[in-house]
């Protein structure tokens, strides 16, 4: 990945928060806990699915860039979200999800050439680098930010 490409990944990184606030101040009352077919998250649950992922995020990312031969846990999304009461308020998420976001974009804005080179393993997934972590993260919210619009109807 050059740094033009890691530039702008970590650009639309930064503007997950935004775009997650905007798709939240877009759900009707009555639709946060609409389910738009079954299997699928409500409005609340994806949001809160933010949240936890990004708790997981930042785990991942300080975890690679501070730790030898780091190993990084996967986690069970839907239970995640079935079981850690997704009835729960939405602004404390929205609120977490921003926080932990714009602390992870100061790490990632002073990350050296070497930092970006480290490696860990996924548990699920072998090899992970801060560049792969990337790649997942960065579109995240926008991935999720369509969902909820879906969902809200």
């Amino acid at each position: 990945m050059d740094r033009a490409e890691r530039e702008r990944l970590i650009a639309l990184y930064e503007d997950g928060p935004r775009l997650v606030r905007e798709a939240v101040a877009a759900v009707p009352d009555d639709a946060w806990d609409r389910r738009p077919a079954p299997g699928e998250w409500t409005p609340r649950e994806i949001v809160h699915h933010l949240a936890d992922g990004e708790i997981a995020a930042a785990d991942r990312l300080r975890r690679l860039l501070a730790e030898e031969q780091p190993v990084v846990l996967g986690y069970d999304e839907r239970a995640w979200v079935e079981r850690l009461w997704p009835d729960r308020p939405v602004a404390t998420a929205v609120a977490t999800f921003t926080a932990l976001r714009t602390a992870t974009a100061e790490i990632l804005r002073r990350m050296s050439d070497e930092d970006w080179a480290r490696v860990g393993t996924h548990d699920g997934f072998g090899p992970f680098t801060p560049e792969v972590w990337l790649e997942w993260y960065s579109g995240h919210a926008v991935d999720h930010v369509d969902q909820i619009a879906r969902a809200r109807g």
